[in-house]
């Protein structure tokens, strides 16, 4: 994955629209439109392998919609342009972290040393329990 490519299509390709939010404000939620509603299309999305892409298909289709929209609404402060540049940022990190593939796991065997260490740690836990019990003098 590329960052830099993905970065410069999130910024190129993202339609923001705006409404007033709800919540805390006053008067001012009342009067300005700071609520944004970041729409970015999928198959603008740059810097992606082709498993890259399918796993973020797979992994955010519950935000992409019918028009093959990938959408994010941001509310958090009162001003317009923070909220811009806050769902700019989600959106790529939302991206970037859809796509990361985990790799494969290679299969391990412990060594004979770890074998053997944890063997005398059982006779020695073995040891100190059976040490806890009753002793009866006959």
């Amino acid at each position: 994955m590329d960052r830099t490519v993905l970065h410069n299509a999130v910024i190129a390709h993202t339609s923001f629209s705006f409404c007033r939010s709800g919540g805390k404000g006053g008067q001012n939620v009342n009067k300005v439109n700071s609520k944004v509603h970041a729409t970015l299309p999928v198959n603008a999305i740059a810097g992606l392998s082709e498993e890259e892409l399918a796993a973020v298909l797979q992994k955010l289709s519950g935000r992409i919609n019918t028009e093959q929209f990938l959408c994010l609404d941001v509310d958090d402060e009162r001003s317009q342009d923070i909220n811009r540049s806050i769902a700019l940022a989600r959106l790529e990190s939302l991206i970037a972290s859809a796509a990361y593939i985990r790799p494969k796991r290679k299969k391990t065997r412990p060594s004979k040393a770890a074998r053997e260490k944890r063997l005398a740690d059982k006779k020695l836990r073995s040891a100190l329990k059976k040490a806890r019990g009753k002793f009866w003098d006959e």
